[in-house]
């Protein structure tokens, strides 16, 4: 169906990961729960893409780039950022991310 559209079929390859991530862990879910479920996964899954890009991991190293997950609820106007400490996406308003929690941890060899 997408072969006459690639630009469309390109652009939508970047939701495969969230599709099967719903597909396989959401099944129980139906109507506006499955779509905020899928919009919150998707946030993560796209937070791990920028992760992968050499510019972002460089500075995620250094500490100068912080990344950070949001939801806008069109219907309602909140915003829901993640929470990495409890691994839910909390109101904004209760969002106080820590610097401890916003920098990649690495080790030494």
């Amino acid at each position: 169906m997408l072969t006459n559209l690639p630009t469309v079929s390109a652009w939508l390859s970047h939701a495969e990961t969230t599709r099967r991530i719903v597909k396989d862990n959401y099944t129980h879910l139906e109507g506006d729960r499955l779509v905020t479920a899928t919009v919150e996964e998707n946030v993560l899954v796209q937070l791990e893409n920028l992760r992968t890009l050499p510019a972002v991991a460089s500075r995620l190293v250094k500490g100068d780039l912080h990344l950070h997950g949001w939801v806008y609820k069109i219907e309602t106007g909140e915003v829901f950022a993640y929470d990495y400490p409890s691994g839910q996406f909390v109101p904004i308003a209760q969002y106080k991310p820590k610097e401890s929690t916003l920098r990649r941890r690495t080790s030494t060899i």
